[in-house]
């Protein structure tokens, strides 16, 4: 076993162990497990990464075992000297808010409320740098009091917590890279944002799905040399597909910025940053509504605009409420094909993403990329809103190309889903890509999933970056093509028809095509004598 490995394990027993704690205390599979999984989790993570930088900096720390006591030891001024020299985005905790602290209170009274104090000062004293904020400009703090969630035996949970907590640490691990945490990640909000179904599966992306979308905007010859960049999800979730897309370009050659109008997703995402080394972008996380009230501005107080954009967007949501706030003149340059209209009888089936899509479309700088994870019937339509956006993305010369995925690569949807990929420097040829027919399926709970080996991923992206028509797969064409295709923008409509050509005699010839005749007229006889009953069923019925 690997030390990758080995820690990997470690990590995930951990987090079973949390798990553990909460359904023996009745929390199991509770909305608010959530909440204190994820909230424990980044106290730990936030404690080691101090304690580890500690350490680094300090020898004295380095060469005692009982550091904590050494720690405690300092004065006030020469605790203030040290975390001084503490790296950008790492929390200040101080001795008595450590966890060996803790565990050695534990048997004192009201320590649920000791604990809680504890996580409550921590938030309060680093929410200059760990803050998520509002579209109202409120701050939402790291931690909250977890105690409250339990009726009765507080204490009792708490400890069990902190003796948890004790006995793994964290300080071996964080020169990984983020693969490791990725994963990690994915494990830990496995039961509340996966999608296998849990409660919070709309803020998932599949971790294949993200890479490609990554490696397709900005290619491994490209990793490294880019720089200074935004990145913009307007729909973020837990932040996959921007962790992906940063990871490509590099953590500290970007600036992510998001907005979701959940909570919980945003807390999730804020999770994710902390994890992948991306904390100085946490204040560009807004939770609030992106459609209705864009939050991201420049120093004139328009929208902003940025170097890429990566979504999967909700596909349909009654957003009935604010559409018509939509629907007004100051937005008809943002919403330039339309707003979809409020079903009559199904008002959740409204097409929320052609919004979202429009706002992309819109948040993009002159030379900007973007890539949107949209319907496949999207890029067939011949009508409305959905035709209007093709052509414009034709019309206006801004498209990269489109990759059609297998089905059921969400596994908690049918519907079929394309990449769409933008880019408004991209003047020539447009990749278009068939991708449905690879992948493997398996059956995960009571879901098929379509599951891509990196063999398939690989694939996908060598042949969009390069550029390479492959016959039944891909193929490269104009604008002017798409164009006289009534802005189909679906791989197979351009494939070439071919003919498979083999020797016969004459004779054998004349046989095949008196045969083909025979059924073709006999289909022909059938239907005028279908016509003929119907139209004489239909002369049948008289005025009563």
């Amino acid at each position: 076993m690997t030390k990758e490995q080995k820690f990997s394990h470690q990590v995930r027993t951990l987090i079973d162990d949390l798990k553990s704690v909460c359904a023996n205390y009745g929390l199991g599979n509770d909305g608010n497990e959530f909440k204190i999984i994820t909230q424990v989790f980044l106290y730990k993570f936030l404690h080691d990464k101090f304690v580890y930088e500690i350490k680094l900096l300090d020898k004295k720390l380095q060469n005692t075992s009982d550091w904590e006591e050494q720690l405690a030891s300092y004065s006030k001024d020469e605790f203030e000297m040290l975390t001084l020299k503490l790296s950008e985005g790492t929390a200040i905790i101080k001795p008595e808010q450590l966890i060996p602290s803790l565990f050695k209170r534990q048997n004192e009274g009201n320590f649920a409320k000791t604990f809680d104090k504890t996580l409550l000062d921590i938030a309060r004293e680093n929410n200059d740098i760990f803050s998520v904020v509002t579209g109202g400009g409120e701050k939402i703090a790291l931690f909250e009091n977890l105690s409250k969630y339990l009726s009765d035996n507080r204490d009792d949970f708490c400890k069990a917590i902190v003796n948890k907590l004790v006995g793994f640490s964290f300080e071996n691990i964080f020169d990984e890279g983020f693969d490791f945490f990725a994963s990690i990640f994915e494990y830990l909000i496995k039961d509340y944002n996966s999608d296998s179904g849990g409660k919070y599966a709309e803020y998932f992306t599949p971790h294949s799905v993200s890479g490609i979308i990554a490696k397709c905007l900005v290619s491994d010859d490209q990793k490294g040399s880019i720089s200074n960049v935004s990145c913009y999800d307007p729909s973020a979730g837990s932040g996959t597909l921007l962790m992906n897309l940063a990871h490509q370009i590099g953590e500290d050659k970007c600036t992510i910025y998001s907005q979701d109008i959940s909570q919980k997703s945003s807390n999730l995402l804020r999770l994710n940053l902390i994890l992948n080394k991306l904390v100085h972008s946490i204040h560009n996380i807004i939770q609030g509504n992106t459609l209705a009230k864009p939050a991201h501005k420049d120093k004139k107080s328009k929208l902003a605009v940025f170097d890429y954009v990566v979504s999967n967007p909700p596909f349909k949501l009654d957003f009935s409420d604010f559409r018509d706030e939509l629907d007004k003149k100051e937005n008809s340059d943002r919403f330039f094909a339309g707003i979809p209209k409020v079903p009559a009888k199904k008002k959740e089936s409204m097409a929320i993403y052609l919004t979202f899509l429009q706002h992309i479309i819109f948040s993009l700088k002159p030379e900007g990329k973007a890539a949107v994870v949209v319907p496949t019937g999207f890029i067939t339509a011949k009508t409305g809103i959905e035709k209007k956006i093709l052509q414009k993305l034709v019309d206006k010369k801004m498209l990269l190309g489109v990759v059609s995925m297998p089905p059921n690569i969400f596994a908690t949807t049918t519907t079929s889903v394309s990449i769409l990929f933008i880019d408004k420097t991209n003047k020539k040829e447009v990749v278009l890509m068939d991708a449905s027919s690879l992948g493997s399926k398996i059956k995960e709970g009571k879901n098929q999933k379509t599951l891509l080996s990196e063999k398939d991923e690989a694939q996908i992206i060598d042949t969009f970056s390069s550029k390479k028509a492959v016959d039944d797969f891909s193929v490269v064409i104009s604008y002017e093509d798409i164009a006289a295709k009534k802005y189909s923008l679906s791989a197979g409509q351009y494939f070439d028809i071919k003919i498979k050509y083999t020797d016969i005699s004459e004779k054998e010839f004349k046989l095949k095509m008196e045969t083909h005749q025979k059924i073709i007229k006999n289909s022909f006889d059938e239907s005028k004598e279908i016509e003929s009953e119907i139209f004489e069923k239909l002369s049948q019925i008289k005025y009563e």
